[in-house]
C-alpha cells in the first residue's frame, strides 16, 4: 500500500469516527462523565496503537517507532493544554453539556490548523536544512519558560483575538443552549441581526490556544520524525484524544504539579537532540524511554509530593 492511498485512508476513517461521535454518541448536549471519558480515551488510544501497528505493517519498525515516540509527545504536550482550558472553562463558566461541543469543533478548527502548518514546516525544513537548529533553540528557550511559567499568569480577558471578535461580532449576555450564533434583536426596536454567543467566544479562544500550542509542539515532532505523514498523524491521533483526556483529568490536573516541569523537560530533551542532530543522532528508541521515563517521574512525583493547599 503506498503512502498516498495510507494517507487517504486515514482521513477517511478519522472523518469516519467522527461523524459517529458526534452525529450518535454526543448528537445530545450532555455532561460528560469521568467514565464515559475513560471508555472513549481508552478508545482513541487504542485506534492510535492500532495505527502504529498498521505503519509498522506497512512501512517498518523504525517508522512505526517514530509515530508512536511522536504520538507521545503530541499527546503528552496537550495535557499543558488542558490546564489552560480548564481555566478558560472555568472563568466563563461553561456548562458541563457544552464543554464538550466546544472542544469537538474547536479540534476540527485544529485538524485544519496544525495540517497547514505540518506542511510548511515540511517545505522549510526541505528547503532550507539550518531552519532545525532554529527550531531546537526554540523549543530549548519553551522549556526553561514553561517550567517558569504559572497559569495564574494566564488572563482570557487579554487575548487581543478575543477583543477583536467582540469588536466585529455584537455578541450576546448570556448562554443561547448549545448555539455558537442566533439571530436576535440586540436591543428592544432594533431588527433582528445574526449575533454571537460566548460560547462562539470560548471557541475561538479554545482555537487560540491550541494554535499556541502547536508552535511548540510540531517542531518537537520534526526532532523525531522529517516525514509529514508521520508528523501529521501522529499529531492527528493525539489531537482526537484530547476531548477525553481533557474530561477524564480536568477534575485532578491540578494535583499532578509536577507534569508542567516534566513537560519543560521533555521539550528541552526534544531541542537538544535537534541541536545535536548534526553530530550525534540520539535512537528514537531511546528518546521514546526516555520521554515515558520522564513523564511517569513526574507523574509519580505528584502523588508522591501533593501541593500544599494555599
Amino acid at each position: 500500500m503506498s503512502q498516498t492511498v495510507l494517507f487517504i485512508a486515514f482521513n477517511l476513517g478519522v472523518l469516519a469516527v467522527l461523524a459517529i461521535d458526534l452525529g450518535i454518541f454526543h448528537k445530545k448536549a450532555h455532561a460528560v462523565t469521568v467514565k464515559e471519558a475513560a471508555i472513549w480515551s481508552s478508545v482513541w488510544i487504542t485506534l492510535s496503537l492500532g495505527f502504529a501497528g498498521v505503519v509498522w505493517w506497512q512501512m517498518g519498525t523504525q517508522p512505526a517507532l517514530e509515530f508512536v515516540t511522536g504520538y507521545l509527545i503530541e499527546y503528552s504536550l496537550s495535557i499543558d493544554n488542558i490546564f489552560v482550558i480548564v481555566l478558560i472553562f472555568s472563568y466563563f463558566r461553561i456548562p458541563e453539556k457544552y464543554q464538550h461541543r466546544v472542544l469537538f469543533w474547536g479540534i476540527i478548527g485544529a485538524l485544519v490548523m496544525r495540517g497547514s502548518m505540518i506542511a510548511a514546516g515540511a517545505f522549510l525544513i526541505d528547503r532550507f536544512h539550518w531552519i532545525i537548529y532554529v527550531f531546537g533553540a526554540f523549543l530549548v528557550f519553551t522549556g526553561i519558560r514553561m517550567a517558569m511559567q504559572d497559569e495564574s499568569d494566564i488572563e482570557p480577558e487579554a487575548n487581543p483575538i478575543l477583543r477583536l471578535v467582540r469588536k466585529m461580532l455584537p455578541v450576546t449576555h448570556d448562554y443561547r443552549g448549545q448555539y455558537f450564533f442566533v439571530r436576535e434583536s440586540p436591543a428592544r426596536g432594533q431588527p433582528a441581526t445574526l449575533m454571537a454567543t460566548p460560547l462562539f467566544v470560548v471557541l475561538v479562544l479554545v482555537e487560540t490556544t491550541d494554535l499556541i500550542f502547536a508552535v511548540d509542539s510540531i517542531p518537537a515532532i520534526f526532532a523525531i520524525t522529517r516525514d509529514p505523514f508521520l508528523v501529521y498523524t501522529s499529531n492527528v491521533c493525539a489531537i482526537l484524544g484530547l476531548r477525553s483526556l481533557y474530561f477524564l483529568l480536568a477534575g485532578v490536573i491540578h494535583r499532578f504539579h509536577y507534569l508542567k516541569l516534566g513537560l519543560a523537560v521533555v521539550l528541552t530533551f526534544v531541542g537538544v537532540k535537534m541541536l545535536l542532530g548534526g553530530v550525534y543522532e540520539i535512537p528514537t528508541l531511546v528518546s521514546l524511554l526516555i520521554i515515558a521515563v520522564v513523564l511517569a517521574a513526574a507523574a509519580l512525583a505528584s502523588v508522591a509530593f501533593p501541593k500544599k493547599p494555599e
